[in-house]
């Protein structure tokens, strides 16, 4: 076989797989400072953004006619939260995000999502600024937690404006 000539085209190399950087959304402050940090990056290096919302189970489960409206209530104000969102990382990174809701424990799906999700590949969470420590979350999954993710974690700090942001983008 010999090489290709000038007049041969080559085969094109395939494209790198799209990276997608994913962000749970919860109703903490340090949620804007992961969605712009995220948002920024994809728009730096052709990726795109996912949000993942966890609507965890309410204590009254024994009252099965008022979990069941809880649960529509929670799910409409997570569409509603998501879709608000999905309009500032778009605005942010120039493409629409990845939607997903799940219901139960939040740090129990998360790591179930990026099981199952092999196009996930960062995960980007915020820590929290305060005297409380860096959040649930991340205490979690710094912890034995880290074992079970496949993807590496970003922490960015909570306290960051959106300046900041942007120069580490």
């Amino acid at each position: 076989m010999s090489a290709p000539t000038a007049s041969e085209p080559e085969a094109a190399a395939p494209a790198p797989p799209e990276r997608v950087f994913l962000v749970v959304v919860d109703e903490s402050e340090e949620l804007k400072v992961a969605l712009r940090y995220a948002a920024r990056r994809a728009q730096h290096t052709g990726g795109r953004v996912a949000l993942l919302y966890v609507i965890e189970p309410s204590d009254l489960q024994q009252w099965m006619a008022v979990e069941t409206l809880m649960r529509e209530e929670r799910r409409e104000e997570a569409e509603a939260l998501l879709q608000k969102l999905s309009s500032a990382v778009t605005e942010l990174s120039g493409s629409m995000p990845v939607i997903f809701i799940r219901e139960g424990r939040r740090r129990d799906e998360l790591l179930a999502l990026i099981e199952e999700e092999p196009s996930i590949s960062i995960l980007v969470l915020a820590a929290g600024a305060g005297p409380e420590g860096p959040g649930p979350l991340i205490t979690a999954l710094t912890g034995k937690a880290l074992t079970k993710l496949r993807v590496p974690i970003t922490i960015v700090p909570g306290g960051l404006t959106e300046q900041q942001l942007d120069a580490l983008t």
